[in-house]
């Protein structure tokens, strides 16, 4: 458990940082009136800062040779932070950090059930059981609660 202490911490790091994120990026929202473009302000921001980083560390760029072996996809990743982003923008103001990232939680763990269960991209199969189920209708009946306010 000792061990596993350090990835919890970063784990809650990593969960400050989605409401934080969020309303950071709904007020660059405010000065440029468009989700998309704000979205954009913030990825490129980061780009400079982890190729900063990077070059920092020396991080070495990996060979193109062995890219064929990779799968396709892998290069949608961005795309998909980009669309979380620009949702993000679009719904902190509408709906406030709570609610918000409520449902954003309570999607993440219905994806996360068909994910492990097939294994689909490249997850550890962790067949669905029941206490898994209830353990996310749980999650969706919170996220009914916080609405309900």
């Amino acid at each position: 458990m000792t061990s596993n202490i350090s990835y919890i911490i970063l784990a809650l790091l990593a969960g400050v940082c989605l409401p934080t994120q969020a309303g950071i990026n709904a007020r660059l929202d405010l000065w440029t009136r468009a989700p998309v473009l704000a979205t954009t302000i913030s990825f490129a921001v980061g780009t400079v800062g982890l190729a900063l980083y990077a070059l920092l560390l020396r991080i070495p760029i990996p060979s193109v040779a062995g890219l064929s072996v990779h799968p396709w996809w892998m290069w949608t990743g961005g795309l998909v932070g980009a669309f979380f982003v620009v949702a993000t923008v679009i719904l902190v103001p509408k709906l406030g950090a709570t609610p918000m990232l409520a449902l954003i939680v309570a999607g993440q763990m219905f994806v996360s059930l068909v994910f492990d269960h097939y294994g689909l991209l490249g997850y550890q199969v962790q067949q669905i059981n029941s206490l898994r189920i209830i353990g996310v209708f749980l999650l969706v009946g919170g996220v009914v609660l916080i609405l309900k306010n």
